[in-house]
C-alpha cells in the first residue's frame, strides 16, 4: 500500500506526531517505511521462502538498516546518559573544589581572628598587670613623699628649701628616660640628637633662651608654689587630710577647663566639683574651724588650686606631650629651679625665715628620700600613660588617701570623727566622677541596650529551637530530588 506525501512534506498524521512528540528515531518518511516493512513482511506467508523480502526491505529503507534504526534511540540515550553523568560529575568536583577552597578560607580567617583576639587579651592582660603595678607604685611613692615630709618637721622645718631641693633633682628626668631609651629602643639615637627631637614641645625650632625664659619660667613659679603650699599645709593638718584635699585639684582642673579652655559641659561633673568644694567645708569644720585647721585647709586647697591651673596651661600652650617631651619639660624645670631661683632660699637663709646652724646639720637622708621619692612619683605619672590606662594613674592618686590614714592610725595621729571621715568620702567619691569619660552617658545606654538585646536573642532561641529541630526532621524524613542521568 502506497502512502501518499502530504503538501508540508510529512508523510502522514503519524509522522507528524512523532516529528512534534520529539522521538528519537524519527527521520522524514519513518511511518512510510515502517508500514511498507510491515506489508512486506506480512505478504510472506508462514513456512514459504522470502528470499527476497529483506533485501526489499533494505532497498527500501533509507541507508540505515532496521537494527540500526532501533538501536539509535538507545545509543543516543545512552549517550545522553554518559554526558549528563560526566557533567554531573564534573559539577560535583567543581562543587567541591570550592567547598575546600571555602572552608580553607574560613579557617584561615577564623585563625587569624582568634590570634587577633589572643593579642588583644594578652595586651589587655599586660596592661592590666602594669596598671596594677603602676597603682601601687604612685599610692606607695605619694604616701611614703608625704610621711617622709611628716616625719622632717620633727626636726628640720624648712619647706621653702626642701621643695627648692626636691625639684632640682628633676633634672635627672631626662636622663632617666635616655637610659630607659638606651635599653629598650632598637635604633639607638645620641644624647643630643635625642634632646633636640623631644624639645619640639617648645616649637618647630626647639629650645631657644626666649621660649626657656618664656614657656619655662610661669611653669616653674606654679610648680614651686604647689609643692611649697603642699608642705606648708602637711604642719597644719595631718597627711590624710592634706592628701583628701589635694585630690580637689580635679574638679578645679574641669572648672578652669570648661571657663578657659571652652572644654564640654557635664553635669556629673559640677557635681562632683560640689562635692568636693562640700569636703572642704566639712574638714575644715571638722576641727570646729580652728585657726590652724583653717590655715592648712587654705594651704592644701592652694595647692590643689596652682596644680590645676599649672595643668590647664600646659594643655592650652604645650598641648599634650609624649614621654620623651615631657621628660625634657621637667628637667627644664630643674634647669630653671637651680638656676633662677636658688636666691630664694639664701634670701630666706640670710634673714632667718629658715635657718639651719650648718650643712652637716641637715637631715640629707630624710631629704633625699623625699625627693627621690617624689621624682619617682612624676616619673611614674609619666610613664604610666604610656603603659598603662591613664585612669589608673588618677586611682592610684587617690588611694594615697587610705594609705597614709592607714600610716596615720599605726602612728596614732590622727583621730577620725564622723565629720572628717565623711569629708575624706565625699572628696574622693568626687574625684572618681572626675574620671568619668564625657561620653559616659552613651556608654552607659550602649551597655544597657546590648544587654537588653542579648536576653531578647536569647528568649528568640529558646523559643525558635523546638521549630527548628521539627524543620530538622522533616528534611531528613522528606524527599529527595536525585538529578536524572
Amino acid at each position: 500500500m502506497d502512502v501518499k506525501a502530504a503538501p508540508n512534506g510529512v508523510a502522514t498524521i503519524e509522522d507528524r506526531i512523532l516529528r512534534i512528540t520529539g522521538y528519537y528515531g524519527y527521520y522524514p518518511g519513518y511511518s512510510s517505511q515502517k508500514s511498507t516493512s510491515r506489508s512486506s513482511v506480512t505478504r510472506c506467508k508462514p513456512g514459504a521462502n522470502c528470499p527476497s523480502s529483506h533485501s526489499g526491505i533494505s532497498r527500501q529503507l533509507s541507508p540505515l538498516s532496521v537494527t540500526e534504526d532501533s538501536s539509535a534511540p538507545i545509543l543516543e540515550l545512552q549517550n545522553r546518559g554518559s554526558s549528563g553523568v560526566c557533567g554531573h560529575r564534573v559539577e560535583r568536583q567543581n562543587r567541591s573544589a570550592d567547598d575546600g577552597t571555602q572552608t580553607h578560607s574560613e579557617n584561615s580567617s577564623q585563625e587569624n581572628r582568634i590570634k587577633a583576639r589572643c593579642l588583644s587579651c594578652t595586651s589587655m592582660v599586660l596592661k592590666g598587670i602594669w596598671g596594677l603595678l603602676i597603682i601601687l607604685s604612685v599610692s606607695s611613692s605619694w604616701v611614703g613623699t608625704t610621711q617622709i615630709v611628716k616625719i622632717t618637721y620633727k626636726n628640720f622645718y624648712c619647706p621653702f628649701f626642701m621643695t627648692w631641693f626636691s625639684t632640682n633633682w628633676n633634672i635627672m628626668f631626662f636622663p632617666v628616660y635616655y637610659s630607659g631609651h638606651l635599653a629598650t629602643a632598637q635604633e639607638k639615637q645620641s644624647p643630643m640628637k635625642k634632646f633636640r627631637e623631644c624639645s619640639r614641645i617648645f616649637g618647630e625650632d626647639g629650645l631657644t633662651l626666649k621660649l626657656f625664659l618664656k614657656r619655662t619660667a610661669p611653669f616653674s613659679i606654679l610648680w614651686t608654689l604647689t609643692n611649697y603650699l603642699y608642705l606648708l599645709a602637711l604642719k597644719k593638718l595631718t597627711a590624710t587630710d592634706v592628701s583628701a584635699l589635694f585630690c580637689c585639684n580635679k574638679a578645679f582642673v574641669f572648672l578652669l577647663s570648661w571657663i578657659v579652655l571652652k572644654d564640654r559641659f557635664m553635669g556629673v561633673r559640677i557635681v562632683a566639683a560640689i562635692m568636693a568644694i562640700t569636703g572642704i567645708v566639712m574638714m575644715a569644720y571638722a576641727d570646729n574651724f580652728h585657726a590652724d585647721s583653717i590655715v592648712g585647709v587654705a594651704f592644701a586647697v592652694g595647692s590643689a588650686s596652682t596644680s590645676a591651673l599649672y595643668k590647664v596651661l600646659f594643655k592650652m600652650f604645650l598641648g599634650s606631650a609624649n614621654f620623651g617631651e615631657a621628660a625634657h619639660f621637667v628637667s627644664t624645670l630643674g634647669f630653671f629651679n637651680l638656676i633662677f631661683i636658688s636666691f630664694t632660699p639664701v634670701i630666706l637663709y640670710f634673714t632667718k625665715v629658715e635657718h639651719w646652724s650648718s650643712f652637716a646639720a641637715l637631715p640629707w637622708g630624710c631629704l633625699c628620700g623625699m625627693a627621690g621619692l617624689w621624682l619617682a612619683f612624676n616619673i611614674l605619672v609619666n610613664v604610666g600613660v604610656v603603659l598603662t590606662y591613664p585612669i589608673l594613674i588618677s586611682i592610684g592618686t587617690v588611694l594615697s588617701v587610705p594609705g597614709n590614714a592607714a600610716v596615720d592610725l599605726l602612728k596614732q595621729e590622727v583621730i577620725f570623727n564622723v565629720v572628717r571621715l565623711a569629708a575624706t568620702i565625699i572628696i574622693c567619691i568626687g574625684f572618681l566622677l572626675m574620671l568619668l569619660p564625657e561620653e559616659w552617658d552613651e556608654i552607659t545606654l550602649r551597655f544597657i541596650n546590648s544587654l537588653k538585646e542579648k536576653k531578647s536573642e536569647e528568649h528568640v532561641d529558646d523559643v525558635t529551637d523546638p521549630s527548628v529541630h521539627l524543620r530538622g526532621r522533616g528534611r531528613a524524613n522528606g524527599t529527595v530530588s536525585i538529578p536524572l542521568a
